[in-house]
């Protein structure tokens, strides 16, 4: 099969996919050496009328022919389910290349774990536990941006969507049977918004040790960060070949003003000093008239405490009894963050933590484990085990637990 880039035959998946109300979606990108990962092909699946088969179109992103407004408005059709496995990714290429939204998401990957598989179940473990079928993969890492695409790597990408409709179809039967649907659909939802496109603000609050920064040295953090993203979008770069994190804490921290303070910066690349050094000192100067930049106190991280690493195990111990019970993946209630910062913050806050309706949400920390499904399953449980109105005990070599009687 070769890859399709024609506009009727998108137009006609288009409306199979309206009838059907499903699609599958995957995609290649290589991401290496660029400042942003390049999509480079596009498999897309509906159901034949019969139900039999699926319709596969192999779709070049590449082509520049290529009108892809029939995919987009599919793409953003609420009425039509899109299926994809491990697809945060893939959606939010889809999102950029094609300026689309993504509505309806379901991820078989995330479905997965809701049916007591695991979290991070593979695409190839989930058809051989589901459907009792194997693949055998072999073009992953060639290079997809190249043209024409092998027969290989054409067959490869085929594979990728040719039992997603089916695997997803096993899914949701058992989720229903379980009554963990509307769960499973919840934990799509945020896919819809997967977004692969850089925000310097969010960039300059993940540096390595930019809390240490002087409030003078972090606007030139701040410009040195977007002179920094626009350079690799300008040159299709990864940013750290322009200029390395630690590199740029440190040019900030000294505020050069000439090349051969620049020079003398540990990290700073000779040939990037050659070819950017004034590009550089601009950005410097820009921060150094900006007026002083104090840390945020409300960006205060909460620190664990050693006096808290019993609290955060019993919690855990809950956490993962209750997954257990349900046949969960353990991965999916909380992770050691979240219990962290649930314990720290019920530790020095004693307020009440509210009846079981939540309603009172004092003394909570904004945590997955104390939203939505999460909250009804464990996260209130949580709450009142920290407030001592339950209690953990071990029978008969299994974990027990208790209510206590209101005082």
């Amino acid at each position: 099969m070769s890859a399709s880039s024609g506009q009727p035959p998108l137009q006609a998946l288009a409306a199979e996919a309206r009838s059907a109300g499903k699609l599958a979606l995957d995609t290649e990108f290589m991401g290496e050496g660029r400042y942003r990962t390049l999509l480079c092909l596009v498999q897309l699946a509906v159901p034949e009328s019969s139900g039999m088969a699926e319709r596969i179109e192999l779709v070049d992103p590449l082509a520049p022919e290529l009108d892809g407004a029939p995919l987009a408005a599919l793409l953003a059709d609420p009425a039509v389910q899109v299926v994809v496995h491990a697809g945060r990714q893939d959606i939010a290429l889809m999102r950029r290349r094609f300026a689309t939204e993504v509505r309806n998401v379901f991820d078989t990957q995330v479905a997965a774990g809701f049916v007591g598989l695991g979290a991070q179940s593979s695409y190839e473990s989930l058809l051989a536990e589901l459907l009792g079928i194997r693949l055998s993969k072999s073009a992953s890492f060639t290079r997809w941006d190249a043209r024409p695409l092998s027969p290989e790597q054409l067959a490869y990408a085929r594979e990728d969507v040719v039992h997603l409709l089916e695997l997803s179809s096993a899914l949701e039967r058992r989720l229903a049977a379980l009554g963990r649907l509307d769960w499973a659909r919840e934990e799509c939802a945020p896919l819809e918004r997967a977004s692969d496109e850089r925000d310097p603000d969010a960039i300059f609050s993940r540096l390595p040790r930019v809390r240490g920064l002087s409030a003078s040295a972090r606007p030139v953090a701040h410009e040195l960060v977007r002179w920094r993203e626009q350079t690799a979008a300008r040159e299709d770069r990864p940013v750290q070949g322009i200029l390395s994190d630690s590199a740029l804490i440190e040019v900030a921290k000294r505020k050069p003003t000439s090349g051969g303070e620049l020079g003398q910066i540990r990290g700073v690349p000779a040939a990037s000093l050659r070819r950017r050094g004034g590009e550089m000192l601009q950005a410097v100067e820009r921060g150094r008239r900006l007026p002083p930049e104090p840390v945020p106190q409300g960006a205060q991280r909460t620190t664990p405490r050693p006096e808290d690493a019993a609290l955060v195990a019993l919690a855990e111990a809950l956490v993962r009894a209750r997954a257990g019970d349900a046949g969960l993946a353990y991965e999916l209630l909380a992770t050691r963050a979240d219990l962290q910062a649930i314990v720290a913050i019920r530790a020095s806050d004693r307020a009440p933590a509210g009846d079981a309706s939540g309603q009172d949400r004092a003394g909570e920390p904004d945590v997955r484990t104390l939203r939505g499904w999460r909250r009804e399953l464990v996260g209130q449980e949580l709450l009142e085990l920290l407030d001592g109105r339950l209690s953990l005990s071990v029978a008969e070599r299994e974990l027990q637990i208790l209510k206590r009687s209101p005082r």
